[in-house]
């Protein structure tokens, strides 16, 4: 904040003379704040989501099935991603696995593996968010046609790509986020959300130091109920256990993205228990604060026709960056999120 504070201030004094106080100055500090969000969530594009989205979901990944050749296939695509932009692992040179070995999984499955980057805060290193979305999906079915699970989940994969790199931008021009964020791609989801499940049971870092869970799942479609206006955005257990979380995210729409925040799947009599379905949800088990986004399913759910031709890149875009922007005030805040429900 001390930097960013001196770098805003610098920024009025030469935009608008030096006969403004330093006061005033100061006082604009939280504008240009949001400033810098708001250029490094621009360089957030339909285009380079298009790109990564058509590869993730591609044929050659054979429907990414936990252990299986696809889904190694996609691992090395997104640990390449990385190290292409520079962006560290927390476990050191260019090992960005976390490797789950089959007792971990099911007895049918094949070791799989987490992908994990990281970015470590300037002032709050110790403190930890984490972003989130599954890479996995369901396969080939007997017949070897292709689940490429575009929306399910490839959408949120390369959303988080995304918004790593968004960050590494700021990192690089000296506007690196106060706490440390962890960029988690958990394998294993499909089958019963066993890569989450195992980071919890054997965290990278301590779950007391984890302050929220950004979790992704399905961002780049419309369900039936907002096929006209798709300008939404399912939020699931954003008040569960912060409400704290629930008001910041709610801040961070209406200032920038303007998205309708729909809670319907948010409510304890909701049939669907999509609160459960997610990997959020081993985050939550643990009393860390979560935010699970979600389009809410569609005609191509779970469906070989989930392909990348039908994503809505604007839209994918958009929430995204609803998410980044939820994520760089966590990061930048002067205190971590409190758990109060």
């Amino acid at each position: 904040m001390k930097k960013n504070l001196f770098t805003a201030i610098l920024i009025l004094l030469f935009s608008v003379g030096f006969n403004n106080t330093v006061v005033a100055q100061a006082a604009e500090s939280i504008e240009v704040t949001g400033i810098l969000a708001k250029n490094y969530a621009a360089g957030i594009t339909e285009a380079d989501l298009k790109t990564h989205l058509y590869i993730i979901a591609s044929d050659e990944f054979e429907g990414r099935n936990t252990g299986e050749p696809g889904q190694k296939l996609a691992a090395e695509y997104i640990k390449d991603f990385y190290i292409a932009k520079n962006i560290a692992s927390p476990l050191g040179e260019n090992n960005y696995f976390q490797v789950i070995p089959t007792e971990n999984l099911r007895r049918n499955l094949k070791p799989s593996e987490n992908v994990v980057a990281f970015i470590k805060g300037s002032e709050f290193p110790d403190e930890i968010l984490v972003v989130s979305a599954h890479y996995d999906h369901l396969g080939m079915d007997k017949d070897g046609e292709i689940y490429n699970g575009a929306d399910d989940d490839g959408s949120g994969t390369v959303a988080v790509m995304a918004i790593a790199e968004a960050f590494q931008k700021a990192v690089e021009e000296g506007n690196g986020p106060k706490r440390s964020i962890l960029f988690l791609h958990v394998t294993g989801e499909e089958k019963g959300l066993l890569g989450s499940k195992y980071y919890v049971n054997y965290p990278i870092f301590p779950l007391a130091n984890t302050v929220s869970n950004l979790n992704i799942d399905m961002i780049g479609r419309s369900d039936e109920a907002n096929e006209k206006d798709p300008n939404y955005i399912y939020l699931i257990g954003s008040d569960k256990l912060s409400t704290e979380l629930h008001i910041l995210s709610e801040e961070m729409n209406n200032k920038f993205t303007k998205l309708k925040l729909d809670y319907t799947y948010n409510l304890d009599s909701d049939p669907n228990r999509f609160y459960y379905r997610s990997d959020h949800y081993n985050f939550a088990k643990n009393n860390i604060p979560v935010i699970f986004y979600f389009n809410g399913t569609h005609e191509n759910y779970h469906r070989i026709s989930d392909t990348p031709d039908k994503i809505n890149y604007e839209l994918l875009a958009k929430r995204t960056q609803l998410v980044f922007y939820t994520a760089w005030e966590i990061a930048n805040r002067e205190n971590r999120i409190k758990v109060d429900n």
